[in-house]
């Protein structure tokens, strides 16, 4: 009870202090934002492999892990970035705080087992600025801002077909806002020019995995797994003003809606590609493991058409991660290090965005620990990430980042039978 009393608790903190907007990165101005990690910090931390389950822990990447579940787990985490942006000219520094994810897992029958929560799914936030000279000689100062983002909430199931096979399958619904701004104005003019885009939006895709787990010798095990994330179907509800501010006071002069539904645009579709992984690994139970995945995603076909983006191209987006852990003993009763759960990974991710005929690549190595809990199966794990996206070329940014994560995964039972002596 007293771990259920906590975890509440924890909820309630984050709930009412969370702050959607967890980006500062220029690139999340294109698409629906930057894509959050939609796994936990044991996952992240081995290179944000998806393919590994056990019955102890939550996995949000894989519902075919819910059938494995043997106890009750609630799991919550947040993280912390250090980012560091380079242009050809100059760099600086920021910081974002943010919730990584609320999640529960029941096992209902010993095959049966299911997961709800909730999760931030992409994040925008950014500040650009650009001068031009006019064909006149007047300097023209441009600002770009924006912020927002979509949060979502699952329900999971997933269930043991055979000895060591499981499939799974997750309904997510996504909801949350997104706005544009674009400021322009000339030196030397009173006046400018302010335009802001505001998108209001929601919609379902579904998570379908299988996992075959076959023990090899009798001490090894062989994972295989494969994820495919439908389609995303998202409706957009548009809504765009166009005004004049005051350069010297700021403050907005005059605004007006512009007509959408004579553009088609009020209403808009954003389709989001399906998603394919493909895992193979292999390990000890409580040991060690070590697996890959590859990812491929058809982000060629995605559009935005209400917000005008001319300096993109998509392509096919591709992920390949390889990562692993290490228990050197996990039942020692002498020394507290060896019952600890040293991760490790890396991945390298083709974003699929080419912008200003540049690809937008995204490369990282991890590192985690998890700590135990007394003498049962909780823990707090913490996960660390260094990687760089981008390039400072072409007009763009260069970004550096060190991530850190903490999470607390505990565990309960739940429907057990009362003794009587």
């Amino acid at each position: 009870m007293s771990k259920k009393i906590v975890f509440i608790i924890l909820c309630l903190v984050v709930v009412t202090t969370y702050g959607q907007n967890s980006s500062v990165s220029p690139y999340s101005y294109h698409g629906i934002g930057d894509i959050r990690a939609q796994s936990t910090v044991e996952n992240q931390s081995m290179g944000g492999l998806g393919m590994y389950t056990d019955s102890i822990h939550t996995n949000l990447k894989n519902p075919a892990a819910y059938g494995k579940l043997r106890l009750v787990n609630y799991t919550i985490a947040g993280g912390h970035s250090e980012i560091r942006m380079t242009d050809f000219t100059a760099s600086q520094q920021t910081s974002v705080t943010s919730l990584e994810y609320i999640a529960i897992g029941i096992p209902l029958t010993p095959k049966l087992g299911i997961g709800i929560g909730v999760l931030p799914y992409t994040s925008m936030g950014y500040n650009t600025f650009s001068d031009n000279i006019s064909a006149r000689q007047d300097t023209i100062a441009n600002q770009y801002g924006g912020e927002g983002g979509l949060n979502k909430v699952f329900l999971s199931a997933g269930y043991e077909i055979t000895k060591n096979f499981h499939l799974g399958a997750t309904v997510n619904y996504s909801f949350g806002s997104l706005e544009y701004r674009s400021v322009q104005n000339i030196a030397g003019v009173q006046y400018g020019v302010v335009n802001t885009k505001f998108s209001q939006i929601k919609g379902f895709d579904f998570n379908y995995a299988a996992t075959y787990t076959p023990k090899i010798k009798g001490r090894f095990t062989l994972f295989s797994s494969i994820t495919v994330n439908t389609q995303a179907n998202l409706v957009s509800q548009n809504e765009e003003t166009l005004g004049s501010f005051s350069t010297i006071t700021g403050e907005v002069i005059e605004g007006r809606d512009v007509n959408l539904d004579a553009q088609n645009l009020k209403n808009t579709e954003l389709k989001i590609p399906t998603t394919t992984t493909l895992g193979l690994g292999f390990g000890r139970d409580k040991r060690w493991f070590l697996g890959a995945e590859y990812s491929l995603q058809g982000l060629s076909s995605f559009r935005n058409e209400f917000v005008d983006q001319n300096n993109i191209i998509y392509e096919d987006a591709t992920t390949i991660a390889i990562g692993g852990y290490i228990v050197p003993d996990y039942a020692s009763f002498t020394s507290y290090a060896k019952r600890v759960n040293y991760r490790f990974g890396g991945r390298y991710e083709n974003t699929g965005m080419i912008i200003n005929g540049k690809e937008i690549n995204d490369y990282g190595i991890t590192f985690g620990l998890g700590f135990p809990l007394g003498s049962g199966f909780d823990n707090i794990n913490l996960g660390l990430t260094y990687g760089i996206r981008g390039t400072a070329t072409a007009n763009l940014v260069e970004e550096s980042y060190f991530k850190v994560n903490i999470g607390l995964s505990f565990n309960d039972k739940w429907f057990q039978k009362r003794k009587i002596n």
